[in-house]
């Protein structure tokens, strides 16, 4: 996850347009500059491979990275409100930011941040999480994308201040917790958008949305229920199996595959959370309701294209290089496999976090 500012310029009212000069790590481009070719005034220094945005020249739009970045579906941008008067288009009007407001940015995504001409001040912070670390359905991130997301209260200051934190201490992104503080700071982002969804369903007049957002709620309480399945879902909820697949024909995913996808994450992040290898990885998949461990290994290695044990390996190694393994594509809202070179798949991915 790489970490950038976006600023007026601060000896005027031009604003300012540009790319991150910092890469993610050893093996992206370095010491990139602006779009005029210069190196931004400051240099790094901030966190998780912070880069301040060079100056484009007065009287310009800014260019922040979601806008100057071809959709390669593989990043997300959370713009994180500091100060200044910038507004978000939503519902037919621009609604201003509060400072700690957050807005998730894709390219050729909905809005986006829309910056003073005046020559006010102003400041955003930008993260650049890439999408495979977010547990989180497509679905449910085309309902946030250029969305305002109020943050000053509930599970949306907690978020907020948390990455506040983040961005503000500089040598984080050297601290041998490295890999864990952006793991963390991914999960607190996702579980805030599942809270906005949420609570957007529950508002919400269609009475299928409801029981679709409670029959969720149920699944993910009882996953390390063995005897989880579509039959006793329906019987908890007094509905038909039938009517309970039908409920589930817009979602991208039948209820089998939301169990599965949803068992297979929450024991690939505990695999990644023992480094001390104690716990096997047939304990782990019995915890979260596979009864067969061979089943299990057969269903882990399908979905992110390695073991279960060789996960663990490379998520314990210790070097702070994280061999992420992709979301479960097969059981996910119609995503397509990452390609590598020639068009193959190209399974895990190497990512230096942060």
């Amino acid at each position: 996850m790489r970490i950038s500012v976006l600023e007026s310029a601060p000896t005027g009212p031009a604003l300012v347009a540009c790319r991150p000069e910092v890469s993610d790590g050893p093996s992206g481009p370095r010491g990139s500059g602006g779009t005029d070719g210069r190196r931004s005034p400051g240099g790094a220094g901030g966190p998780a491979g912070a880069g301040r945005f060079a100056g484009a020249g007065r009287g310009r739009d800014p260019l922040p990275p979601w806008r100057s970045a071809s959709d390669d579906g593989e990043t997300l941008y959370v713009a994180q409100h500091v100060h200044g008067p910038i507004a978000v288009p939503h519902d037919g009007a621009e609604v201003l930011l509060e400072p700690g407001d957050l807005v998730f940015c894709r390219p050729g995504g909905p809005g986006g941040p829309v910056f003073p001409r005046s020559g006010e001040p102003y400041r955003m912070t930008v993260f650049h999480v890439p999408r495979r670390l977010l547990d989180l359905r497509d679905g449910e991130l085309r309902r946030v994308v250029g969305v305002p997301l109020r943050c000053a209260e509930g599970v949306g200051a907690l978020v907020s201040h948390f990455l506040s934190l983040v961005a503000a201490e500089t040598g984080v992104h050297r601290s041998p917790t490295a890999d864990r503080l952006v793991g963390n700071a991914a999960g607190i982002l996702a579980a805030f958008v599942t809270e906005v969804v949420t609570e957007e369903d529950s508002r919400a007049p269609d009475p299928g949305a409801r029981m679709t957002a409670r029959i969720r709620e149920f699944i993910e309480a009882h996953l390390a229920d063995p005897a989880l399945s579509p039959a006793t879902i329906a019987r908890a909820h007094h509905l038909s199996v039938r009517h309970l697949h039908k409920l589930f024909e817009g979602e991208g995913t039948t209820v089998g595959q939301l169990i599965r996808r949803r068992r297979l994450e929450a024991c690939r992040r505990e695999l990644g959370r023992s480094p001390r290898r104690t716990l096997t990885v047939a304990a782990v998949a019995h915890r979260w309701g596979f009864v067969s461990p061979s089943h299990f290994s057969r269903s882990f290695r399908d979905a992110y294209g390695m073991s279960p044990s060789q996960w663990q390996r490379s998520a314990s190694s210790g070097t702070g290089l994280l061999v992420l393994p992709p979301s479960p594509r097969s059981l996910t809202d119609r995503t397509r496999p990452a390609e590598g070179p020639r068009g193959r798949p190209s399974g895990g991915r190497r990512i230096f976090a942060p």
